[in-house]
């Protein structure tokens, strides 16, 4: 299953946690954040907010593009994600720009906005570490041995429940998106 990553939907749901977190946040807790609220809203709706690819990490399962974006320092005009996010510093990062998007610019629905409150409510709180333990429960993520490997979005749904019926559905409905987005839009 591939989704479409968007950058700006993923800078702006980093932005609206770190301005939920009110201070610089450890950039490896925005990433856990992140990474529930995507399996949250897939496993909800059949497709996640960023629609980044999920890999399985040492320190957990993360969004592939969401890092490397995060590692890429030096120079504000490189991406997107950059007119949202400020480089890290001392492994923190930074919510750039106002807290209330104009609604022509914010790419965020209502839901996930929601969504993204209910995450940062119920892990908030909780530092990187406990957040990185955390996602090494959840049942997508293997031990990588030092490396990365891809998560199946399908083991999400198995573990959540889902049919083999209801999974083919999902990823025949992100199939065909990834296949419009591809044709149409890239």
């Amino acid at each position: 299953m591939k989704f479409v990553f968007d950058e700006r939907k993923a800078a702006q749901a980093a932005a609206h946690l770190l301005h939920r977190n009110g201070e610089p946040m450890p950039y490896i807790k925005l990433i856990k954040l992140l990474y529930l609220a995507d399996r949250r809203a897939f496993v909800e709706t059949g497709y996640p907010i960023t629609g980044d690819r999920l890999v399985s990490m040492k320190n957990g399962p993360v969004l592939s593009n969401v890092l490397d974006l995060i590692r890429l320092t030096g120079g504000r005009d490189r991406s997107v994600w950059h007119e949202y996010v400020s480089d890290p510093d001392a492994h923190a990062v930074r919510a750039i720009g106002p807290a209330e998007l104009d609604e022509a610019d914010d790419e965020l629905s209502e839901y996930e906005r929601s969504l993204l409150d209910a995450v940062f409510q119920e892990f908030g709180g909780a530092n990187e570490w406990d957040l990185v333990d955390h996602t090494h429960t959840l049942p997508e993520w293997t031990d990588p041995k030092g490396s990365s490997a891809a998560i199946d979005p399908k083991v999400i749904l198995k573990s959540e429940g889902f049919t083999k019926k209801e999974v083919a559905a999902v990823e025949s409905e992100v199939t065909a998106f990834h296949d419009l987005h591809k044709r149409y839009l890239s």
